[in-house]
């Protein structure tokens, strides 16, 4: 997915660098992320209130705005609207019904985040797509996540609301920081450790592989505990806003960006909710 991802970015921006282009991208603001948030539930069982559904969405700004410890990714999630599904049926078993039921509620266009909170299970709490997959199967795009695994769920050690940041973090074109062990590329990011396997509950500090630096621990897109996850690295953030431009941000008609100066422009809204 790499390999399409430097692609894209060179068919659009006639650049696949990074770093060049994402200087033009930061000056024009903040992505603001309109947010469909689906509850599926059986009767009582799984249904969240709206301060529940709102505390996820702060959860996720803190997280993306560097308020737990790393760095601003200068992405942030606004709430467009959420609703409640009564069916026995999706709420058991997301993954076999993911089809009819992301046809049946998904809403918006490849910029907006629909995630869906059901009872995925105990030793999976969520699945995404990647930015890559929406030009292919545009119905299937999104996040689903247990309902326990939200601020002040029932999960132990999952209920500070990271699984969703971290299955997000795949929707906006994120890898798991221990993609590939030790081999290269890793994850594809240079500030992110080689980590040969997913970190487990808390470990004070870990070195799996003999490239340098210590496994990325506290990374949101590791596997430790909530109360061990903390950060996204400038890199994360920089991969996030290309994947974005590569795949979500509306098509312009333009194949290359300017990469030259000019003046910044304020928070930017993007994928309006039809």
């Amino acid at each position: 997915m790499l390999a399409d991802l430097r692609r894209t970015l060179a068919d659009r921006y006639g650049t696949s660098d990074e770093r060049r282009l994402d200087s033009t991208l930061r000056r024009a603001g903040r992505l603001v992320v309109p947010v469909r948030f689906h509850v599926i539930h059986n009767g009582r069982r799984g249904w969240l209130s709206n301060k529940d559904v709102r505390r996820q969405i702060s959860t996720l700004n803190a997280a993306y705005g560097g308020a737990k410890g790393g760095v601003d990714t200068h992405v942030r999630f606004r709430l467009a609207s959420h609703g409640h599904t009564d069916s026995a049926a999706w709420f058991y078993s997301p993954r076999l019904y993911e089809n009819s039921m992301k046809r049946r509620l998904r809403k918006g266009g490849r910029n907006t985040l629909n995630v869906y909170t059901a009872a995925v299970g105990t030793d999976v709490l969520g699945f995404s797509t990647f930015p890559q997959w929406y030009r292919r199967k545009p119905h299937m795009d999104g996040v689903v996540i247990d309902y326990r695994s939200l601020p002040g769920g029932s999960f132990r050690h999952y209920d500070r609301g990271y699984t969703a940041v971290h299955e997000i973090g795949h929707w906006l074109g994120l890898f798991h920081t221990f993609e590939n062990g030790c081999r290269t590329p890793g994850d594809g990011i240079a500030d992110t450790p080689y980590e040969a396997r997913p970190a487990e509950g808390c470990p004070y500090s870990r070195d799996t592989c003999r490239q340098r630096g210590r496994d990325p621990i506290h990374n949101f897109m590791d596997y430790a505990h909530d109360s061990c996850m903390r950060e996204f690295t400038a890199g994360q953030g920089r991969r996030i806003r290309a994947a974005w431009a590569a795949y979500r941000a509306p098509r312009r008609g333009a194949r290359s960006v300017d990469l030259g100066t000019g003046p910044a422009a304020g928070a930017l809204s993007v994928g309006a909710p039809r």
